[in-house]
């Protein structure tokens, strides 16, 4: 894995509010420090702004809309929007480990894009991140992409707390040489699914697969799935 970069390394926009297409310093002339919680540090610093900043973005907003911006075509305004979302996607990178650094979620190491890649695709490198909250949404939620998000635990409750912390059930995994260790684990987890040292997300078509909690409700696949093209017939028969 490559070495993680430094956040401070993307940070060189000045302390200053932009308003009607330039930098301007607050009208307080203060600045506040930007703190990664991880390590305490200050990593960049962003403009203090008061009342009379908000008013100046307001009225710059009003002009905008009642002059130029106001008198663009639809299509004219796409265009401009088009151009705004490729500068975004191009320092996606940038963007994303600043989010990281400011919740204080530190990248442990990333991977790379195949240098077979197409071109024209869109990617996002493999990272691993460690010491990740729990109460974080790397933490709590799906995270459709390459990332992994590392948590120490204690002992094996505090791993299904951990677990279990989520509105989420789809997939877990264990890995152990513990024979009871993987039942006990497999029991505790609610989960759809519960892989023991090894990974997935589907197996052959006799293995059922689905959720539980918000990642879905009955199964697909397997005897299970037959259920779904069932219909349950009640009989009460009084005798006589």
């Amino acid at each position: 894995m490559n070495a993680p970069l430094s956040s401070a390394e993307f940070v060189n926009t000045p302390a200053a509010n932009f308003i009607a297409n330039w930098w301007v310093p607050a009208a307080s002339g203060q600045t506040l420090p930007v703190i990664d919680p991880a390590t305490g540090v200050p990593f960049a610093a962003i403009a203090r702004g008061v009342a009379a900043d908000i008013d100046a973005a307001v009225c710059a907003a009003a002009t905008a809309r009642e002059g130029a911006w106001g008198a663009l075509t639809p299509v004219e305004k796409g265009r401009l929007l088009a151009r705004l979302s490729r500068t975004i996607l191009d320092h996606a990178d940038e963007l994303a480990l600043l989010e990281a650094t400011d919740h204080g979620i530190a990248t442990a190491g990333e991977g790379s894009i195949a240098a077979s890649a197409e071109p024209a695709g869109f990617y996002v490198t493999p990272t691993l991140l460690r010491d990740v909250p729990a109460t974080s949404r790397l933490a709590c939620e799906e995270v459709f992409g390459p990332v992994l998000a590392a948590m120490p635990f204690k002992d094996d409750a505090d791993a299904v707390r951990l677990a279990n912390g989520t509105p989420f059930g789809l997939v877990a995994g264990v890995w152990t040489p513990d024979g009871g260790r993987q039942l006990r684990m497999a029991r505790a987890l609610r989960s759809g699914q519960v892989f023991i040292n090894n990974y997935g997300a589907g197996g052959g078509v006799e293995l059922p697969f689905g959720g539980v909690k918000r990642s879905g409700y009955g199964r697909e696949k397997g005897f299970e799935a037959l259920y779904g093209f069932t219909v349950l017939k009640t009989v009460v028969l009084q005798h006589g």
